[in-house]
């Protein structure tokens, strides 16, 4: 494979977690005596990923200091910070000089997989001429996060974030969720062509008053580019809140013992 960058989102402070984030942003609460996003440095460096640049934000010097050039994981880091918290969609951009002209991976700073997870990605992306590849997982509650719509050859339609029963009950009737066919939830794991900057630069803010990263994969799709869907495999965790990190704690003792 030929070699590839990653970015890396971790600028939120992650309210979910309370008083476990008042000190510290959310990638680096610990799981298994290492901060979360020591595991997805590590994982993607198994990858053969070398060139890594993470978005900061909240209490961006926590992150730098401790990661600083890269070199103890045997990887090459760089730092940008999102001076405003204003939504994935722009989480991104200060790695856009960073990415260039080269396709890059793109995962949220709090998701942990496997480190085969990431060459599947890859492998999905270099086998199959497309613009982007998005992971995704099932057992999910779809209301909670995205809903991922394929057509039959996996290449995606749309994504729908955190659907009613209502809006679910109607893309069955569409016929585009099918009732013996597999629900698909964004694992928030992507690889993208640059391209992807420009429909992030073009993106309006949501209802919610912030800029989506889905609305620019929506657009993309929309607009022709393929963009390929990749089942994960094995273990994902998205470290959304405390119970989540104490049940990784608990399954640490639990195979130790």
């Amino acid at each position: 494979m030929s070699p590839m960058k990653a970015v890396i989102l971790a600028a939120g402070r992650g309210t979910r977690m309370r008083e476990l984030t008042r000190a510290l942003p959310k990638p680096m609460l610990r799981v298994q005596g290492r901060p979360i996003l020591e595991h997805i440095i590590d994982g993607l460096g198994r990858a053969g990923i070398r060139e890594i640049f993470i978005v900061t934000g909240f209490r961006a010097e926590v992150i730098e200091q401790y990661f600083a050039d890269g070199k103890r994981w045997g990887v090459q880091i760089e730092f940008g910070r999102q001076t405003v918290q204003n939504g994935t969609g722009k989480a991104a951009e200060p790695a856009r000089a960073f990415v260039g002209s080269s396709p890059f991976l793109l995962t949220y700073g709090d998701i942990l997989v496997r480190p085969e997870t990431y060459h599947d990605v890859l492998g999905r992306y270099q086998h199959k001429p497309c613009e982007g590849v998005i992971a995704v997982t099932q057992g999910e509650d779809v209301r909670q996060g995205g809903l991922v719509l394929f057509d039959s050859h996996f290449r995606l339609r749309r994504i729908v974030e955190k659907p009613s029963l209502e809006e679910l009950d109607a893309l069955r009737q569409d016929g585009l969720l099918g009732s013996c066919q597999p629900v698909w939830y964004n694992a928030g794991i992507y690889l993208f062509a640059p391209v992807v900057f420009d429909f992030m630069a073009q993106l309006k803010p949501s209802p919610r008053g912030e800029y989506e990263l889905t609305d620019a994969i929506n657009a993309m799709a929309c607009t022709g580019h393929r963009i390929l869907g990749c089942p994960i495999q094995g273990r994902w965790v998205d470290v959304r809140d405390p119970e989540v990190l104490r049940r990784l704690e608990e399954e640490s003792a639990t195979s130790q013992s």
